[in-house]
């Protein structure tokens, strides 16, 4: 999907429709099948696996209070499933440019902006933890769950390193609040027919409770 605007409606119809019922949440999965690339739109399949897994663990629990579990575990599957898609198929600068859209030149390029940083930080938080994975490997050190508290304190500071750059870089330049950016919006058909395929994903989940 092409236009950054319909792949953010797309997110938000998809996410909600998914939260409302587990019928939702079904017409989600067929949606992630229909309209995007499945497995080449998860980009970070161990990071997937291993929320995945969390949800699983979380799912279980809620069964054994007397909880329904598995409607919880269909539902964040199909949300996980949105978010990897969104993740995979963004491109730098869509968020700039859908803010700039959305917002004008004032608070729609400070929310943008804030989400590309953000994506860009998490781009960055997946390579520096698959670095610290191969440097430990090297090292011959067992990856367990005693690896991940020195690895998660590594993952931290890197991030607080950097956010305190950016925030430099942009004192420097001048940055006071606000701009703008100029961009074109592809809209394809295949792209109208996804969103409208989202539309009935949401009407679907909440007919029930019409």
């Amino acid at each position: 999907m092409q236009d950054p605007r319909l792949r953010l409606a797309c997110v938000l119809l998809l996410s909600l429709a998914a939260f409302a019922s587990i019928v939702g949440a079904i017409a989600v999965f067929l949606w992630w099948l229909a309209f995007t690339a499945r497995q080449k739109s998860i980009r970070h399949v161990r990071a997937l696996a291993a929320a995945f897994l969390l949800f699983i663990l979380i799912a279980v629990v809620m069964i054994l209070s007397g909880s329904d579990g598995l409607s919880y575990l269909v539902r964040m599957t199909a949300i996980l499933l949105v978010g990897a898609w969104v993740y995979a198929d963004s491109r730098p600068g869509d968020f700039l440019a859908t803010g700039v859209w959305m917002g004008g030149k004032k608070t729609g390029f400070e929310l943008g902006m804030t989400a590309e940083m953000a994506m860009g930080m998490a781009e960055g938080l997946f390579c520096d933890f698959s670095r610290i994975r191969i440097a430990s490997v090297q090292k011959g050190v067992v990856w367990g769950p005693r690896s991940l508290l020195p690895a998660g304190r590594v993952l931290i500071c890197d991030a607080l390193r950097r956010a305190d750059e950016t925030a430099e870089i942009l004192a420097v330049r001048g940055y006071r609040g606000g701009g703008t950016v100029c961009t074109r919006f592809a809209v394809t058909v295949p792209g109208i027919i996804a969103t409208l395929c989202a539309v009935a994903a949401f009407i679907v989940a909440i007919f029930p409770r019409w």
